[in-house]
């Protein structure tokens, strides 16, 4: 948060506030500095405030981009990532993992 306040204003439109994990749903971006990162980068364009990140199948499908530590270079892949569309594939699955395992089990008795 320091970093970003370091870089001075904030393009239009854009206000950094401390974490707030039920607004996430609907905000245009995520930025965090964890390198595990969480499964919403699959829905929700994220900036990761890191050099590299334990999920980097969110980056390989375009749902990540990582940043560093550098103010400006934040805000600009900040920029750039909400004017992303979710239209990635989902590294993580379709969340119908259950209902396919008792297919699976059904057809395989």
């Amino acid at each position: 948060m320091k970093k970003v306040q370091e870089c001075g204003p904030g393009a239009e439109g854009v206000r950094a506030i401390e974490p707030l994990g039920f607004l996430q749903p609907n905000a245009g971006a995520r930025l965090a500095d964890s390198g595990g990162g969480g499964r919403e980068e699959a829905y929700i364009p994220a900036v990761t405030l890191r050099d590299n990140t334990k999920r980097p199948e969110t980056l390989d499908v375009g749902a990540n981009v990582l940043a560093g530590a550098d103010a400006h270079q934040m805000m600009e892949r900040a920029k750039r990532m909400m004017l992303q569309r979710n239209g990635w594939r989902n590294p993580f699955g379709d969340g119908r993992a259950g209902e396919s395992i008792l297919e699976h089990l059904r057809i395989h008795r």
